[in-house]
């Protein structure tokens, strides 16, 4: 077994860990910080098959917009939870054996990269070619996107808008 193949097992297992912790977790904003280390992993992922755009891209998009607008809805919504200490100890281990774990294989994969001595090339893309790519072969993927940020965007308002008005009066027939 070559160290890519190892370093992917590890990172697969990684993923499928955090991912699990994510979704079992009670406390919302330790699920978020879950997915976020979901997210890294597959970003580094992205990185071994040799896609360093799609892997700063996982980072920039996903770990960092959406998780922090998930983070930010999360705090909005108000969600009690249980008191309990701000990081309670069954949550140290989980935390520092996956933050362990992804440091050791982004040392890995850097240090065992026979490129990473070697320059990068250049890469130019002039921003008209690319919106022509983008907007004459996606333009589907980019109206489909664009419908869900209104339909999000719709949602926030009316949550925003229904939590200024106060408690929902019940009356016989429905909601006032």
């Amino acid at each position: 077994m070559t160290i890519y193949a190892l370093i992917f097992y590890l990172l697969a297992i990684l993923i499928l860990v955090t991912t699990g912790l994510a979704i079992t977790r009670r406390d919302m904003v330790h699920a978020v910080v879950y997915l976020i280390f979901s997210f890294f992993g597959s970003a580094m992922l992205f990185y071994l098959f040799g896609a360093p755009l799609l892997a700063v891209l996982e980072v920039i998009i996903y770990a960092g917009a959406i998780m922090v607008l998930f983070l930010f809805i999360v705090m909005m919504l108000k969600i009690e939870t249980v008191r309990q200490r701000l990081f309670p100890l069954n949550q140290w281990l989980p935390a520092a054996i996956c933050g362990a774990a992804y440091l050791a294989l982004g040392i890995g994969m850097v240090v065992s990269d026979p490129n990473s001595q070697s320059p990068l090339k250049i890469a130019q893309a002039d921003p008209g070619a690319f919106g022509k790519f983008i907007f004459q072969k996606h333009w589907l993927s980019i109206e489909i996107v664009s419908l869900l940020l209104l339909v999000a965007a719709i949602g926030a308002l009316l949550l925003a808008k229904r939590s200024k008005q106060g408690p929902v009066q019940k009356t016989s027939e429905g909601e006032l």
